[in-house]
């Protein structure tokens, strides 16, 4: 089969290469599925440079999220076990955990479905309560995290505010329902936020960006307001001041979804249940952008880290190689 693989970490252009290897077999516990389609994620770009909390061994393949097809002809969604990431024709992964792909979206879109909704989903829900007529501050509202957090925002009722950086990404803000949206590059978000919500500032701030981000966040917070922090995808970790959340009262969050695996695995098959109906309601559906073919996988990663891209990149191995949906 083919797969991309990792010998030496650095930038995903030069690190990545497409190399004929053999179908990696399941281990006690695990399936082997043959891939429908990939989303590709932000922790792909930084498993590549050698920057994520997990490192496999090398070589390795990228790609933590995968559409794939069992060998009973059952339609998933997984994470596959690393080091045989889903950038390739077939995958393994642990079977406790596959979830159903929903019928109301296809491959790509049903590849796109699982991390970013759900860390979306528990980070507006379980960790910040969102509330109905809240206001809901999104940074990099266009990119892949920030466009499911914006569908869910306005699926729980709230009145969402996306930030983003330059006028192709606002327009596509706009077309995701956003009710103000802000380019940072032309705009002060502080001031705006303001101005719109009459001085109130934001209920909620999800936050994937860090850095000025997070500053930014943290300025315009309402009373009693919740900053959920998701990462750190402008390269900088923020330090909170806590006497700046104490005088304001607002809380700052973390959302480590991952956890919720080994803690609270029950949970995330609740959630794919909600998001699913979510998706046969219309009320959230993924922003794919670009479907890519697989020979393209490496350019479609590093457009991911350099921040480049618009909703996702779902990569799709070509059809006379593994048919897909």
């Amino acid at each position: 089969m083919q797969a991309w693989r990792v010998h030496t970490t650095g930038e995903p252009r030069e690190a990545m290469r497409l190399e004929e290897v053999p179908e990696p077999v399941p281990g006690e516990g695990e399936v082997k599925l043959r891939v429908l389609a990939a989303n590709v994620n932000f922790p792909d770009a930084l498993l590549v440079r050698g920057q994520y909390q997990i490192r496999p061994p090398l070589p390795f393949t990228p790609g933590v999220e995968v559409c794939g097809l069992t060998e009973d002809g059952r339609r998933v969604i997984a994470n596959p076990s690393l080091p045989h990431g889903g950038l390739a024709e077939y995958v393994t992964a642990p079977a406790r955990a596959l979830l159903p792909a929903p019928d109301s979206l296809d491959d790509a879109e049903a590849a796109a479905l699982h991390i970013g909704y759900q860390t979306g989903w528990f980070g507006l829900h379980r960790r910040a309560r969102l509330q109905r007529g809240e206001t809901l501050l999104v940074h990099a509202a266009a990119g892949g995290v920030g466009s499911a957090a914006v569908q869910l925002g306005k699926a729980a009722g709230a009145t969402v505010i996306g930030v983003v950086g330059g006028k192709a990404k606002a327009r596509t803000a706009e077309e995701l329902g956003c009710d103000l949206v802000i380019d940072r590059t032309t705009e002060d978000v502080v001031t705006r936020v303001k101005e719109f919500t009459g001085g109130h500032g934001a209920d909620v701030a999800y936050d994937p960006v860090g850095g000025d981000a997070y500053t930014a966040s943290a300025k315009c917070a309402a009373f009693e307001g919740r900053i959920v922090v998701v990462g750190f995808a402008g390269g900088t970790v923020p330090a909170p001041t806590l006497n700046h959340a104490l005088i304001k009262n607002y809380s700052v969050l973390g959302l480590h979804w991952g956890l919720y695996a080994t803690k609270d695995p029950a949970a995330i098959l609740a959630c794919h249940t909600e998001l699913t109906r979510l998706a046969a309601d219309g009320a959230i559906r993924p922003l794919v952008s670009e479907r890519v073919p697989l020979d393209r996988a490496a350019d479609a990663v590093q457009r991911v880290a350099d921040g480049t891209t618009t909703g996702r990149l779902v990569v799709v191995p070509s059809r006379d190689r593994g048919a897909a949906r």
